[in-house]
Formats: structure tokens, sequence, C-alpha cells
């Protein structure tokens, strides 16, 4: 039964996902069955599948999403999940001088079972959990972020007022006040999924059930506003928790990345 599950998720997922729907609301050009999305900053190929194409076709359109960034003087992403073919599409990538960054687990699951099994837990003793608009909330979450991962997240103020515009809802654990966790909510409009995004929590407060309360409050969102499936691209830390909580590992991502030269050397 759970493989039985675990195929289905999977077909769910590529099926509404990949391809348009994960570059929607942004700038792109296609190439074949590859989309280039155009970030202000640096590039992402999407793509559906590659069937059809031999491995010459596959290397010259690598080479060809390579090129088309580094003329702009942007590093690129290609997104390899770990069912893509042909087999050897890492080594074809590596071979074009794309690097492969940290590998995260692809986990789906039914919103209404997590929301269910997590029934009562969305809460936590001297934690508040706020659906947040305000850009000062979004800024405390970027200073909390930044705080976690000891680097400059202050990006993602202007990120997450972009993605709230665009109907992502965005919530922080607070404790006497203080941004002590955020998560957020991404609906991809015309599919089934809803995105769990963000999770980070200060050292001090990890442990006491805010991360799962989190999901419990955005699983309940998301059965309310009618979205099936709930998607995490999970590290190697939420993985085993979200495992617990229900979700199936369908697949696995890597980011594969190619910087140009010239940018690599600033």
């Amino acid at each position: 039964m759970t493989d039985a599950l675990k195929n289905d998720l999977l077909a769910a997922y590529d099926d509404q996902l990949r391809g348009t729907s994960e570059t929607a609301d942004v700038p792109t050009s296609t190439d074949g069955p590859v989309i280039r999305v155009e970030y202000p900053s640096r590039g992402f190929v999407s793509y559906r599948s590659l069937d059809g194409l031999g491995g010459p076709e596959i290397d010259a359109l690598i080479a060809r999403q390579r090129d088309y960034f580094a003329a702009k003087g942007q590093a690129v992403e290609w997104k390899l999940r770990g069912h893509d073919q042909p087999a050897d599409l890492p080594d074809r990538l590596k071979a074009a001088g794309f690097e492969p960054e940290d590998q995260e687990t692809v986990l789906v699951a039914e919103s209404a079972a997590v929301a269910e099994r997590l029934r009562g837990r969305d809460a936590v003793d001297g934690i508040t959990i706020r659906r947040v608009s305000e850009r000062a909330d979004f800024e405390r979450i970027a200073a909390m972020e930044s705080a976690v991962w000891g680097e400059d997240w202050s990006w993602l103020t202007d990120d997450l007022v972009r993605r709230h515009a665009g109907g992502t809802d965005v919530y922080a654990a607070e404790a006497d006040g203080q941004v002590v966790s955020a998560a957020w909510a991404v609906y991809k409009k015309g599919t089934e999924f809803t995105g769990l995004w963000g999770g980070s929590t200060l050292a001090e407060w990890r442990g006491k059930g805010i991360y799962k309360a989190l999901v419990a409050v955005r699983a309940a969102r998301a059965v309310e506003l009618g979205y099936k499936y709930l998607h995490v691209d999970a590290s190697d830390d939420s993985s085993p928790i979200l495992q617990r909580l229900g979700f199936l590992a369908v697949t696995t991502t890597t980011p594969y990345v190619h910087t140009p030269a010239q940018r690599a050397a600033r």
C-alpha cells in the first residue's frame, strides 16, 4: 500500500509541480523541453522530462543553458530530481561544469492526514504563532534567520514581501515578542499542492515542538483552502521529523550550479 501511495504521490508531484507550474509568476523563456527562469541574480532550469533526447542532444541542451546565463554573468541552477532520466545526467552536468550542492529529500503527504495527525499540536507553551503580513514582521523574521545561519539574510525581507503579495501565508513563532522561528506556505495555483518552506528555529528554542506546531498550522490552513497535498524539500534534519508525521519520501532533489568564471573570481 505504501509503495502504491508513494508512486501516486510522485506522479502527482511530477505532473503538477514541474515545468510551467514550478516557474509561474517569474520571467521565463524556453529551450526545447526546459524552461529557463530568469531571476534577477541567478538563473534556474526546470523541466518535466527529457524523454526522447539522445546523449549528444542532452549535452548540447545543458551547454546552452550554461552559456545563456554565463553570457549574462549569472550563475544557473539545474534542479535535478533523483528519478530523472537518463541515469547518467549527474555526470553530464558535472562534465559541463555544474557542481552539486546539498541534496534534499522530496516529501509529500495528504494535507488532511497530516492535519488530523497533528490535531491539538498547533500550540506550544510560551509561544505565540501568528500569521503575519507587515514588512516589520518580515524584517524580524529575516533577522532571526540571520542569527540561525550566521550570515546576512536581510534579502529575505523583500522576498517575503513579494511572496505574501502573491498569496503566500507567512507565520512567525514568538516568545515574549521575539521571533524564535518562522515558516511559510506557498499555495501553487492551478495545482493541488501547498509547499511548506522555512521552519528554521533559534538554537535555544529547538526540541520544544515549535516546528511541528508550524506544520500543524499550515496543514490545517491547506485543508481549509482546499489543497490536497503538502510538499517539502527537506534537509537531513527535517526529513526524519516529517516522515514520522506521515510524509513519504518520493524522490530527492539536488541543485547543480554553474557559476561563470568571472563571477567566481570576484
